[in-house]
Formats: C-alpha cells, structure tokens, sequence
C-alpha cells in the first residue's frame, strides 16, 4: 500500500510538486524497503556463487580439492576470504558472504558422500601434493591439517564429523601405503 502526501492527476505530478514547494514522497507501509534490499543482496550473492563455481571451482577435480581451495582463500588471523578476481568485481560484503556459502556447501557435500568414495577423494587429492600421497598422510595424521578446511560457522557436530572421517579415513590409507611398501 502506498502513500502520497497529495494525488497529482498528471504525469508530471512531483516535477508539479516540486514547483509547488510540497514534498512528496513514496513509501511502504509494510517496510518492502529492507526486503529489497535483502533481495538485491541475494541476487548478487547468486551470481557471485554462480560466477566463482562455473570458473573456478568447475575446473578443480575432487571435492576435497574444492574443499581445500577454498579453505586456502580464507585468512586464518581473520577469517575474511580473498579472491583478487572476483574482488574487482563485487562488493567485500556480498563477496565474503558468497564464499562463505560456497565453503559451507563443499564442505556438507563431502559430509553427505558415502564413505567410500570420501576414501577415493582424499586418495586423490592427497596424491596430487608435493611429497607424494605417503608423505602427505603422515603430515595430515600428525599436524591434523584438514582441521583448517572446514568452514568457521559450521555447527561442531559437523566439524567432528568430518574430523573423525578424515582420521579414520587416513588411518586407512597409511595402512595400504605401509602394506604396498612392505610388499615392494
């Protein structure tokens, strides 16, 4: 519902207004102005998302490789993501919101994959670092690496899911490692 402070039978009616010396003004009375708002903010954060998974993330083989690059965007002091790329394009705001929902989404797809193929996954992604897949699972064993993959605001039940899966999964994985050296 809309209000005017005086009905202007013409086109022109606050241009005629103006000339009047009366302030017209157009408003809500059901506050649509901060749902707008809202609206224009989500629409820009789907097109951020949009635009960052069609040209980045698309081109990354492996969820937990996903997982990890955009872990790697985000400052550990801070926990603010940068991505010089889409920085240019987009406001800080909308941006650090869009990656964040990016990370989230990542992040519970991997928890939503069965086990089995989260094995075939960390293989992979492990295998593509510098050291060669043995190396890297005795450093992730150790220093608990994936710890800084997760997303800040995910609830710690998650957390503790993906932890426990990583060290279960990684437990294995040096298992068949030791068993392929010892059978060499």
């Amino acid at each position: 519902m809309l209000f005017f402070s005086r009905a202007w039978p013409r086109e022109n009616h606050q241009e005629e207004a103006t000339r009047a010396g009366i302030w017209v003004s157009k408003r809500s009375v059901y506050g649509t102005q901060g749902r707008m708002k809202a609206l224009t903010q989500l629409q820009q954060n789907r097109k951020i998302v949009q635009d960052f998974t069609l040209t980045t993330l698309a081109r990354i083989p492996g969820l937990l490789a996903r997982l990890a690059y955009v872990a790697s965007l985000r400052d550990l002091s801070s926990g603010r993501y940068e991505h010089a790329g889409l920085a240019v394009l987009y406001p800080d705001e909308a941006l650090q919101q869009a990656i964040g929902l990016c990370h989230e989404q990542v992040f519970e797809r991997i928890l939503e994959t069965p086990l089995s193929l989260q094995e075939v996954d960390l293989r992979a992604c492990l295998s593509a670092m510098q050291g060669g897949l043995h190396n890297a699972i005795i450093h992730w064993r150790n220093m608990e690496s994936y710890r800084v993959l997760m997303p800040e605001r995910s609830p710690d039940y998650l957390k503790e899911l993906f932890c426990s899966n990583l060290r279960a999964l990684l437990e294995i994985l040096e298992e068949e490692c030791s068993l392929a050296r010892s059978s060499a």
